[in-house]
């Protein structure tokens, strides 16, 4: 009789507490179906979102292709200058255009137009492209035999020291600055670093060639 009145009562416990759940519920229906309704709303708010990245970064590469193929036919087809210029803009590849723009007419010699474009470029993010910018802007600099303004650039992305683009590069070609202004033991000392630091790069083995030229002339 015992066991009979102890499983009894566990029933009508498993049961009370079914109806108290059962209850709580239902006096909440309405709490507990706005929150349904905007847990789905979360959900729906985030298919759209990775939906648009997706299509954002389709856009991205086919800008990105588009500005390549573009580049690459410059001097071949200069209608393309106009093209990239449309295509220039603050996007992640977008900017890259200006980047092309400003090589190609620093090629051609055109240094006032080379400068145009960088300047047109956003600076906000110090990113590789950013970077490239401002090398190709010393670059201006020494063209048009302004050494220490393509110095101080220089000097100040080494200060940086940016993960997103090699130092290797920037004080090789502040070595080579030093080196056309006629300071040699300043291009010298440069050269001589970047053998040493950077043995394995190209620029390393650049440097030693340089060294070897240098102290030849001497």
């Amino acid at each position: 009789m015992k066991r009979i009145k102890r499983k009894e009562l566990k029933k009508d416990e498993f049961v009370s507490t079914i109806n108290k759940v059962v209850l709580f519920f239902g006096e909440r229906k309405k709490e507990f179906m706005a929150l349904g309704v905007l847990f789905l709303f979360v959900i729906l708010i985030f298919i759209g979102f990775r939906l648009a990245r997706v299509r954002s970064n389709k856009r991205e590469n086919r800008l990105l292709t588009q500005i390549i193929e573009l580049s690459s036919e410059l001097n071949d087809n200069p209608e393309n200058v106009a093209k990239l210029e449309e295509l220039a803009g603050k996007g992640k590849f977008t900017r890259l255009a200006y980047i092309f723009l400003a090589t190609h007419f620093l090629e051609k010699g055109d240094y006032d137009q080379a400068a145009i474009s960088l300047e047109r470029m956003k600076k906000s993010k110090k990113d590789i492209f950013y970077y490239k910018a401002q090398d190709l802007l010393a670059q201006i600099q020494v063209k048009r035999k302004n050494y220490d303004k393509a110095i101080d650039i220089y000097k100040k992305i080494e200060e940086e020291n940016p993960k997103e683009y090699s130092l290797d590069v920037i004080l090789f070609h502040r070595a080579e600055v030093y080196e056309e202004k006629g300071e040699i033991e300043e291009a010298l000392s440069l050269y001589q670093k970047i053998k040493e630091d950077f043995p394995l790069t190209n620029y390393g083995a650049d440097a030693s060639q340089k060294i070897i030229k240098l102290e030849e002339k001497k």
